[in-house]
């Protein structure tokens, strides 16, 4: 029953269309990942900006609740985007709805950075709005890109070019560090950047408050430049074929970009889809795939725990563990240069290697071994800096190097796999609904972060930073034992992996009677 279009996509050879598609839809990481953490950057900023009190001596901060809201709202918005973006991904297309990310997340990363008002809190207020719906666009993108990279890939590569477009996460990271770092030494140089006395009249904050807003709509550009080529890639082969039922179609769409001569089948197309006739909320599904979706979901959630936290909480940690100078030490704009230079080095030294190393060995070790080694070695290191708290705070270039271990295990592990294994483990008709359903358990696991581990490191106390530290040990080591729950899918072709070719899924104890007798069929016309 194998169609000639899905056999030749996992087959087709490498080629440039192949890298083409990593940029387009890795781009779109690339500004998921700007957008969501260069707020850590400037956090501390809008603090001294918007919440600064006269009567006091001491740097203005955001309170905890507005600072969670700030920093966490995006994420909010990115698990209502991920589900609705998924969903539709299935209804309507995945190219069809793909533009619309793009253009979502321009127009509100403009717009963050233009927050307006005449009071902090409607200041923090409209942000808070435009970030929910930058969150909304980012969400679309992660079943979609998934979704698009895993239908257009060849079974050979798949899981390598899946996580090449999420490494582009890991660039996205450093562009906000770097960025960050960057206009704010421009500012220190050519504009005069208050002490921290001078901090204390309004009057001198403006190149300051120009500075976030700056930061917040430098994440508009690349979406921009990628509008264009995402709107020219056609419709996934596979889309077309199964779901809309036009193989000959999709066999004209891949035949051009693959640069090959691929059959039509359209006479094959009923029975495939015959074949595969159950819906994502059926019994069907559930006892075929409903162990692989709770493991995914449950392993992305307690990923995220960690992995958001780790990030945005870096600008409370560091200057408790003299990663750079404390507060009242610094002026507004040189504490979000000390802040973002901390970042950009963790990124680029422990953040951004892991992301690859898993692009260059997810098809010799498999996303299994990677996701399992990930999560231990995530729940290590936490746990050694969490038990041994006070020697390591004690000796900053030890905790630097067990924390950014933290960062490198992470995406040499857990925060790569846990994109990579939904795109390929489910059926093409609910595969991007599927994703988004695993996604949006991640940014719940998210929001656990910014709701609550974020509220233990924010008042830099060190006893509740030890107590985050071995509650994501912990986190992390439920993470290695759910990993059980989903299955090895490299070097298999997607409808190997998730039995739309007639055979089974590994967990299906007896497939329906109609696939044993297309089963039964198949056979006896190859004997």
């Amino acid at each position: 029953m194998g169609l000639e279009v899905l056999e030749a996509l996992d087959s087709a050879r490498t080629q440039w269309y192949h890298v083409t598609a990593i940029v387009i839809a890795g781009m779109g990481f690339f500004t998921d990942a700007y957008d969501l953490f260069c707020i850590s950057t400037v956090s501390k900023l809008l603090g001294r900006l918007y919440y600064f009190d006269p009567s006091s001596l001491k740097p203005g901060k955001l309170p905890l609740k507005v600072n969670n809201f700030v920093t966490g709202t995006a994420l909010v918005g990115t698990l209502a985007g991920q589900l609705v973006f998924g969903w539709l991904g299935d209804k309507l297309g995945r190219k069809k709805v793909y533009g619309v990310t793009l253009l979502i997340m321009v127009t509100c990363a403009i717009c963050s950075g233009l927050s307006f008002g005449s009071t902090s809190k409607s200041v923090m207020t409209s942000l808070c709005f435009f970030r929910f719906w930058l969150g909304f666009g980012i969400g679309g993108d992660y079943p979609l890109s998934a979704t698009i990279m895993s239908e257009y890939a060849n079974k050979r590569t798949r899981g390598a070019f899946i996580a090449a477009v999420f490494a582009m996460q890991g660039v996205g990271i450093i562009f906000a560090g770097l960025m960050s770092m960057l206009l704010s030494a421009i500012f220190m140089s050519n504009f005069h950047a208050p002490t921290y006395e001078e901090n204390r009249v309004l009057s001198t904050q403006r190149e300051a408050d120009f500075l976030w807003r700056i930061v917040l709509m430098i994440g508009a550009v690349p979406a921009m430049l990628t509008y264009y080529w995402r709107m020219k890639m056609p419709e996934t082969g596979r889309y077309t074929a199964i779901i809309e039922g036009n193989a000959k179609q999709a066999a004209a769409d891949m035949a051009r970009v693959l640069d090959i001569e691929i059959q039509a089948q359209q006479d094959k197309i009923a029975d495939f889809k015959a074949a595969n006739d159950y819906p994502l909320m059926s019994n069907e599904f559930f006892q075929r795939h409903g162990r692989h979706l709770i493991g995914t979901m449950s392993t992305w959630f307690l990923l995220d725990i960690a992995f958001y936290s780790q990030n945005l909480t870096q600008k409370d940690i560091f200057p408790v563990m003299g990663l750079i100078p404390k507060e009242p030490k610094m002026n507004a704009i040189q504490e979000v240069y000390q802040t973002s230079r901390a970042m950009f080095v963790i990124a680029l030294l422990g953040t951004f290697p892991g992301y690859w190393f898993t692009v260059f060995f997810i098809e010799r070790l498999g996303r299994f071994k990677i996701q399992l080694i990930g999560f231990f070695m995530m729940s290590f290191f936490m746990f050694i800096i969490g038990a041994e708290y006070n020697y390591v705070k004690a000796h900053k270039n030890v905790f630097a190097l067990l924390y950014g271990l933290t960062f490198f295990f992470a995406n040499f592990g857990p925060n790569s796999t846990t994109f990579v294994l939904p795109a390929e483990l489910f059926p093409t008709r609910v595969r991007s609904t599927c994703h988004a359903l695993s996604a949006a358990s991640g940014k719940a696991g998210a929001m656990v972060g910014v709701f609550g581990i974020q509220s233990l490191t924010v008042d830099n106390e060190v006893g509740q930073i030890r107590k985050a530290m071995l509650l994501l040990a912990v986190t992390n080591l439920v993470g290695f034992f759910c990993t059980f729950l989903v299955t090895e899918t490299k070097g298999r072709s997607l409808e190997e992996i998730s039995g739309e070719d007639g055979g089974d899924s590994e967990f299906t104890a007896t497939p329906p009677v109609g696939r044993v007798s297309m089963t039964r069929q198949r056979s006896e016309e190859t004997m």
